[in-house]
């Protein structure tokens, strides 16, 4: 411990030349007391300036030193490896071994070592792969086997498994997606049901804008790719329809064509990507958001609120969006027609009308229709199984897509096989 006065003026005089012979310490005596009184114990008095003593209590003694030396066959530590020196000890002890190297650490003469220093070390010699040999180390016996870390961890993951095993688990997990689908669409007819005896119960003003944003919006990347399709399916015919002279019947090929098939599966595609997507996004996101609870919280059944105008958007969007389809894959085929096949555009529209009938168009709507409905029972029964947060959403709005992909393919086959027997062409 240091006394310093520091402070004192020339001529200043510090209170602890006063306490020679004051009285023994107190912490509750006044301060009187600890100042010299003279002997006839009259009054005090004092120099003319005094400067109170300050006593350096923080000062501490200086910590104790460490050091790494080196031996016969490894090193030698001594004194107190504290964390504060952590890092420099780890140093000097990286210095004096060599990489790959077998060696000895002698801790016999460590006063103290912190496990930080013990975890530190280790895993240094670890990474350069010195094998090391603590030699009088029983005193710290506990703290080594606390921050041993001989063994690298134990990678997680699946066990192996056959494939047979793998085969059945998917199919257990789409067995049971199945099964929650069943019982979407058991829900919806139900609660579908319940609508002739309170209409009110839906939400009928958000039909207009869902129309619009799923119909009217989409017009145009419609109309682009089923331009294109037309235009491919006349070009590709062409030449084979050049050399057996029969280039007019290019407009029997695109117009049943589209009509009956490309048109109604082109636009299925572009709604499945475009709007079933949306739908499972925007439905996921209020899922993950607990606004779907809010809503029964109010009495409010998330399927008349939020499903059955989507649905009813779809299905009146869509099979519009299939006729303008059927028309500009047709202009789409006149274009080659005309361009590459020597026809009039007069002369291929006729051929178009001789060859499309009625029932070609309506069983192109009817196909639309069933699609439309597909994909939106599709996109809201996944929006509605979200779980997981964004994650979450994002896998249900990809399994949206590719479920649809496959309903709408599968569908097609059905009914065009059902037109096909009962329809009689």
């Amino acid at each position: 411990m240091r006394l310093g006065c520091p402070g004192l003026g020339r001529g200043d005089v510090p209170r602890c030349a006063l306490m020679a012979e004051s009285v023994p310490l107190r912490l509750d005596a006044p301060a009187a007391q600890f100042i010299k009184r003279p002997p006839n114990d009259g009054p005090v008095s004092l120099p003319a300036r005094t400067t109170p003593c300050i006593f350096d209590m923080a000062t501490k003694p200086a910590p104790e030193s460490w050091q790494v030396e080196r031996s016969a066959g490894g090193i030698r530590l001594s004194g107190c490896l504290v964390t504060a020196d952590a890092a420099a000890v780890v140093r000097a002890v990286r210095d004096s071994t060599p990489d790959g190297a077998a060696t000895t650490v002698d801790l016999g003469d460590v006063k103290r070592i912190d496990g930080s220093v013990i975890a530190l070390m280790r895993e240094d010699m670890n990474r350069r792969s010195v094998r090391a040999e603590f030699l009088r180390a029983d005193r710290f016996r506990a703290l080594f086997d606390l921050y041993a870390n001989d063994k690298p961890p134990t990678p997680r993951g699946r066990p192996l498994e056959s494939s047979v095993a793998r085969i059945g688990r998917a199919t257990l997990k789409e067995a049971a997606n199945v099964e929650r689908a069943i019982e979407f669409v058991g829900e919806f007819a139900t609660e579908v049901g319940s609508l002739f005896r309170s209409p009110r119960r839906a939400h009928w003003r958000d039909i207009l804008p869902l129309v619009e944003r799923a119909g009217a919006d989409a017009v145009p990347i419609v109309l682009v790719v089923n331009l294109l399709v037309g235009f491919v399916m006349a070009y590709m015919s062409a030449r084979a329809l050049e050399m057996f002279g029969a280039n007019i019947y290019a407009a029997d090929l695109v117009a049943i064509a589209m009509t009956r098939q490309l048109g109604p599966v082109m636009t299925a595609v572009v709604v499945c990507g475009r709007s079933g997507a949306g739908f499972a996004a925007e439905l996921g996101s209020m899922r993950v958001s607990e606004e779907l609870d809010a809503l029964r919280t109010l009495g409010i059944q998330p399927i008349l609120w939020l499903v059955v105008p989507r649905i009813i958007a779809l299905a009146l969007v869509v099979p519009v969006l299939t006729l303008l389809a059927d028309l500009i894959g047709i202009i789409g085929g006149a274009f080659v027609a005309v361009t590459s096949l020597g026809l009039t555009a007069r002369a291929y529209f006729a051929e178009t009308r001789t060859s499309v009938t009625a029932w070609d168009f309506e069983s192109g709507l009817v196909m639309s229709l069933a699609f439309a409905l597909t994909i939106a029972l599709i996109a809201c029964h996944q929006g509605l199984s979200a779980t997981g947060g964004a994650q979450g959403v994002g896998r249900r709005t990809t399994s949206t897509v590719v479920a649809s992909l496959f309903a709408i393919v599968l569908l097609d086959a059905l009914l065009t096989v059902t037109f096909r027997v009962f329809g009689g062409s």
